[in-house]
């Protein structure tokens, strides 16, 4: 059983960064595949990032590839979401997920654990 927990969220101006932490307990974040969701208000969740617990292949949905990047903190047992160039439309709840396989997934009725999220507004 693994229980996870998101933080850094808050309030920032377009074009700021912001970084976005996922601590894993019960179980070693390095054997699991992680990955991000987003919701925003009246809107489904939707897909952001993963990456795989044993070769670290990354997969990014297209509105944040080449501004957000996923990376493991295994000393931390952590997962972090590095977000640059935030825009309005990147405003959602974030949400940390995990699955048990090693095969990156983008629909999150692949994953079993999920976090209760962690607000991101980013104002014009």
């Amino acid at each position: 059983q693994a229980r996870l927990e998101e933080s850094g969220g808050g309030l920032v101006k377009a074009g700021d960064s912001l970084r976005l932490a996922c601590v894993v307990s019960g179980r070693a974040s390095r054997t699991l595949t992680m990955a991000w969701f987003r919701q925003a208000p009246g809107k489904a969740r939707e897909f952001v990032a993963t990456i795989s617990w044993f070769d670290g292949n990354v997969v990014y949905s297209d509105s944040v590839k080449d501004r957000f990047t996923i990376s493991r903190d295994n000393a931390k047992n952590a997962v972090d979401l590095r977000m640059n160039s935030l825009k309005p439309e990147d405003t959602a709840t974030y949400y940390c997920a995990a699955r048990t396989g090693n095969n990156v997934a983008t629909t999150d009725s692949s994953y079993t654990y999920w976090g209760q999220g962690t607000r991101v507004t980013v104002s014009s």
